[in-house]
């Protein structure tokens, strides 16, 4: 594919963008690309996106654990270590947020499974089908132990509860 800009060289860039069901392309030549970031920073003084991070702020940062800069990490688009992660918090909570919609984690899920709180349920129907028996309960001990296999069940086969 041709650069839009200058026809000439193949695009190396791609840019595509959908906004309210529209798609918009852009397809560029590197340097026409490197044309079009050098007119924009010179619009926003240096900063791509002015105010959202400042460059002296990128400059400045750099992980004390594995030495990454911010401005490492946005040419690579990869951090050095988990350390960074705390390092450039402030940063990368709006990238955050924007790809995953919280920046929360809430752990690991198996669809609809809480596979640990099935183990403690688990557990606990255990012991009272212990004590069932030793008081000759023998009703509510085979209650549990059908419950028992059930729980069993679903964390052998994934099913849902």
């Amino acid at each position: 594919m041709l650069c839009q800009q200058c026809k000439q060289r193949d695009a190396t860039v791609n840019y595509v963008e959908i906004t309210n069901g529209k798609k918009f392309e852009c397809h560029l030549c590197a340097m026409c690309y490197a044309d079009l970031r050098d007119q924009m920073r010179k619009k926003t003084h240096g900063d791509v996106w002015p105010g959202f991070i400042p460059s002296r702020v990128r400059q400045a940062k750099a992980c004390p654990v594995c030495g990454t800069t911010y401005a490492d990490y946005e040419k690579s688009g990869l951090l050095g270590c988990m350390s960074c992660y705390d390092v450039f918090k402030e940063e990368l909570m709006p990238y955050i947020k924007r790809v995953h919609g919280k920046v929360a984690h809430i752990g690991k899920m198996y669809g609809n499974i809480d596979e640990h709180g099935l183990h403690r349920r688990l557990n606990s129907l255990q012991e009272q089908l212990e004590e069932a028996l030793a008081e000759k309960r023998y009703k509510d001990a085979g209650r549990l132990n059908t419950e028992i296999e059930k729980i069993k069940k679903i964390l052998d086969e994934g099913e849902s509860y």
